[in-house]
């Protein structure tokens, strides 16, 4: 009798849980079916550089899901995205890229995905660009480029931009580094803002609103770097390459740069000589290096003026620590703030 009565209870046990589990299905399923839902809603996003990727997840927010294709510590100049990458591509909603010839191989993958549903998107469109001078530069310098810098200036950007714009000889590449100045970015924010309401117009106030709260933040960004430009006699920096240029446009930050617009374009033996004399006329006490690039040559020029190298982020992409540390753009823009209050004079 009594093993009767265990046998029933145990029966009983089993029953509770097994109905248990029957009742968690339908809520486990339902769940399932709203997780899919809402992923399908989802635009499905990829980038190239940093900030458009932050950008992305700022204006976007619940509405998108974005991949950068640059793993952390690459080299935009130079990065290929593999076969898997463009399959993956092909099946987004958008790709969006700086552009300005910093990704020679979205042009080419545009056309061979122009019959896919992705659109893509050159964020810089728009943007009024600078030329980037090679070796000439310091050779200027050297001659009273001073002189030549300041009548360029009475003339004004624009001008200068159409001309630069227009006839396509060699005067120099276009700088691609625009994601660097605070102002500009802007530009690359509404850009994406409004790709996004394109592709899901029912979604239109809450991109609208995200992309106002990140405009307010970069306006408020600019003014720290003209505050920090402002409060420097002498605002001249030694960088690894020259990705700086809009700095000087916007603040007055001049960059003397060892590389070129890509960190691959190493100086003539003539130039660089010019920089080392330079950075001794004006007594450089800092090179600064970046977060992705050690050239081998930026340090020759450091122990060669006995320089002590700090760091600036050029953003193009993240580092794994500034993964684990939660950093985003502003985090590592005013960083660089810091850095820049350190090694300007």
């Amino acid at each position: 009798m009594k093993f009767k009565y265990m046998a029933l209870g145990f029966i009983f046990v089993i029953s509770i849980f097994l109905a248990g589990c029957n009742s968690q299905k339908p809520n486990a399923s339902i769940s399932t079916e709203t997780d899919q839902q809402e992923a399908a809603n989802q635009l499905k996003i990829f980038t190239t550089i940093y900030p458009l990727k932050d950008f992305t997840e700022k204006i976007g927010g619940e509405d998108v899901t974005v991949e950068s294709i640059m793993p952390p510590g690459a080299d935009a100049h130079t990065f290929e995205p593999t076969t898997k990458q463009m399959t993956n591509i092909a099946e987004a909603d958008a790709f969006i890229y700086n552009g300005l010839g910093l990704e020679p191989f979205a042009e080419k993958m545009g056309n061979a995905l122009k019959n896919q549903k992705v659109k893509f998107v050159e964020a810089a469109h728009g943007i009024e660009t600078l030329a980037h001078e090679h070796d000439d530069h310091y050779e200027k310098e050297e001659n009273g480029h001073g002189e030549e810098h300041s009548e360029s200036d009475e003339h004004g950007h624009a001008e200068e931009h159409s001309e630069t714009d227009g006839d396509g000889h060699d005067h120099g590449d276009l700088d691609p580094h625009v994601w660097l100045d605070p102002y500009q970015a802007i530009t690359l924010a509404e850009g994406i803002k409004n790709t996004f309401v394109e592709l899901k117009p029912d979604a239109k106030e809450k991109f609208q609103k995200n992309y106002e709260s990140l405009k307010d933040e970069l306006e408020k960004l600019d003014e720290e770097f003209h505050h920090l430009a402002e409060s420097k006699e002498n605002p001249e920096m030694v960088v690894s390459h020259a990705a700086y240029g809009y700095w000087e446009e916007s603040y007055g930050i001049q960059q003397i740069p060892v590389a070129g617009l890509s960190p691959t374009d190493e100086p003539s033996q003539k130039a660089l000589q010019n920089i080392i004399e330079l950075a001794r006329d004006k007594q450089i006490k800092y090179i600064l290096f970046e977060q992705n690039v050690a050239p081998k040559v930026a340090e020759v020029i450091r122990k060669e003026i006995n320089a002590e190298p700090l760091y600036l982020h050029n953003l193009s992409v993240i580092t794994e620590e500034d993964i684990q540390n939660g950093e985003d753009y502003f985090s590592l823009m005013r960083k660089n703030i810091e850095t820049l209050d350190k090694a300007l004079k």
